[in-house]
């Protein structure tokens, strides 16, 4: 019998469900069983607030371990929780269609978020949402919370708290649902962290070419392109994945455009851009893409997309981005 190729995950629902919509896809392609491992990370156990235990890799860094140690094949992450290096010796093989990369704002009445009273408490743990609550209700209360989907849900169902920020792409690979009203916030004006809605699928550099290829299939060349674009602001910024920053780039046949916003935390000021760049007439999209794991004699196919978001970056910084961030 073939051996099943191993996927590890963290332990979360959201991650098994993620996890699992990547494992039948990919065992279609490769006409093998995929088997889920979970692996606890040190984000699961700490129910410290991410801004105190420091979010880049908190979730990432044991799932790679057991990669490297031979637990594992593949991995799946959510990509904005993945640190902008990446570490030698192992590649993001494959970033599927990205689902929405929006927020929405769940509350128990249908209020919208900047009608929320004097007072209304709205949960959230990331430094970026909190900064855009006090912006957008300056008179609500961010509370920095911990918590799964099901628990933060249940905290406004109880009246615990009048409203939480959560990710559109987590409650629709849940399948949550609830009594709850939801507020889809927009990305134009709202605009989420790098690599919101987007899976990365990680393995071995040297993983064996049968499963480099059909990780390939699962690579949606839209999606690499503009996450690839989104991490390289983050990482010309010098800001970790818990900084009060978004980036959120779009393709649209040869161009690309870029949102990006740096916050003070208190809400109080902000610096954005909004551009549409070329992706120099298909060239970047002819020969930009791929999974990085082909490249030959240390080509960097993505160099010019990264080229993108690294001059982005350098645009907020000319406007003074560096005095409102933390450094990394």
């Amino acid at each position: 019998m073939t051996a099943p190729i191993r996927l590890g995950t963290r332990r979360s629902a959201l991650a098994q469900a993620q996890s699992g919509h990547v494992a039948d896809a990919l065992a279609k392609i490769i006409g093998r069983p995929v088997e889920l491992v979970p692996i606890v990370s040190e984000g699961d156990t700490n129910r410290a607030s991410l801004s105190e235990i420091g979010g880049t890799g908190v979730f990432a860094n044991r799932l790679r371990e057991a990669l490297v140690a031979g637990e594992c094949d593949i991995l799946v992450h959510s990509l904005k929780d993945l640190p902008t290096a990446q570490p030698d010796g192992l590649v993001i093989a494959a970033t599927p269609v990205r689902e929405d990369a929006r927020d929405v704002a769940i509350t128990r009445d249908g209020t919208p978020l900047h009608e929320l009273p004097a007072g209304a408490r709205v949960g959230t743990g990331a430094p970026r949402r909190i900064a855009q609550v006090r912006r957008r209700a300056p008179h609500a209360e961010a509370v920095d919370i911990r918590g799964n989907v099901d628990s933060r849900l249940e905290r406004v169902a109880s009246g615990e708290l009048d409203a939480v920020i959560l990710a559109a792409a987590g409650l629709s690979r849940l399948g949550a649902d609830s009594a709850l009203h939801r507020e889809h916030l927009g990305l134009a004006e709202w605009p989420t962290a790098p690599g919101q809605g987007s899976l990365a699928v990680e393995t071995l550099s040297d993983a064996p070419a049968d499963l480099l290829a059909a990780l390939a299939e699962l690579d949606d060349e839209d999606t690499r392109i503009a996450v690839t674009v989104e991490r390289a602001i983050l990482a010309g910024l010098e800001a970790g994945c818990q900084a009060p920053m978004a980036a959120h780039a779009q393709v649209t046949g040869d161009s690309i455009r870029i949102r990006s916003v740096v916050y003070e935390p208190a809400g109080t000021g902000r610096i954005g851009i909004d551009v549409t760049e070329s992706l120099n007439g298909g060239y970047i999209r002819r020969n930009g893409s791929g999974n990085g794991a082909s490249a030959a004699d240390g080509a960097d196919p993505m160099r010019a997309i990264r080229d993108i978001g690294m001059s982005a970056a350098h645009r907020l910084l000319e406007q003074g981005a560096a005095d409102l961030l933390p450094r990394e």
